[in-house]
């Protein structure tokens, strides 16, 4: 069980260098930053907790996690010839942005739909053992980052028969994911703790996610919206899509995509930290 505060005041198998007791008498906020703070440092944990719900996904398969691979590529296969044949777009372009924005779409895809049930499929953990509640926020984010490192294979062969070769514009995934990591942390607690209140959102999220898939050039390209390209730029999931895909086509992300999710992920991660200090003591009583 929780303490009265509903934060543990001890992380089985977490070694810090100073030793932190959270009293009672700390600060709502302090107990939040804490509960961040040591959940990201118990990165064995969620990363075996993560890879445990990917082998036990596919217990028994022969195949196992690549029966994703096998799906994405036969979708790309598949889609990518038949859509560029309708937009009348050269395979050499298509195939490559429709691979990544497909891979990037069903990270995006992952981390939304798991943060909603985050805390409600953890419900054994919470109720029973210390773990800082951001622990399952990171272990559904570290979920998701080997689901796309097993599809990423498609994009390698892809990039063989096309010709990709890395440029130097390439180096911009690294802070370009990065960015995106910290993003998938604050909509997953955010989506966490609405969720596990409110039973019937992850319905509406769901439903809001397909269409902002159809509206995101994931299948299509921006320029084939002609004058009204620039629409794409209020999208936040087409921002999402472009730091993975741009550097990996060898492009470098528009200076638009960095300041809209650099300020999307500051004023998210400050709205989310403000809702988890006021909240964070109810989740286990929510669930």
């Amino acid at each position: 069980m929780t303490d009265t505060t509903g934060t543990p005041s001890y992380v089985p198998g977490l070694r810090t260098r100073h030793s932190l007791v959270l009293t009672p008498e700390s600060s709502r906020a302090r107990l939040a930053a804490l509960d961040i703070g040591h959940g990201l440092l118990a990165w064995r944990l969620w990363w075996t907790m993560a890879w445990n719900d990917t082998k036990m996904r596919y217990r028994r398969s022969v195949l196992g996690p690549f029966w994703l691979t096998i799906s994405m590529a036969i979708s790309v296969g598949v889609l990518g010839i038949l859509y560029a044949k309708l937009f009348k777009i050269d395979a050499e372009k298509y195939v490559p942005n429709l691979t990544l924005g497909l891979l990037a779409w069903g990270y995006v895809q992952g981390v939304v739909t798991d943060g909603c049930v985050a805390f409600m499929q953890s419900e054994n953990f919470i109720k029973q053992i210390r773990l800082p509640f951001s622990t399952f926020i990171y272990r559904i984010m570290c979920r998701n980052v080997i689901i796309l490192g097993h599809n990423a294979i498609v994009y390698l062969v892809v990039a063989v028969v096309y010709g990709i070769v890395p440029t130097w514009n390439t180096l911009f995934l690294i802070p370009g994911f990065a960015l995106v990591l910290v993003t998938s942390v604050w909509v997953g607690l955010l989506l966490g703790m609405i969720c596990t209140r409110f039973r019937d959102f992850p319905q509406l999220v769901t439903s809001l996610l397909q269409v902002l898939f159809f509206v995101t050039p994931v299948m299509w390209l921006p320029a084939q919206l002609g004058q009204r390209a620039y629409f794409v730029q209020f999208n936040p999931g087409y921002h999402v899509v472009e730091l993975i895909r741009a550097p990996l086509l060898g492009n470098a992300p528009g200076a638009t995509t960095w300041l809209y999710l650099a300020a999307m992920t500051a004023a998210g991660c400050l709205a989310t930290f403000m809702m988890f200090r006021h909240y964070r003591n109810r989740i286990s009583f929510w669930l």
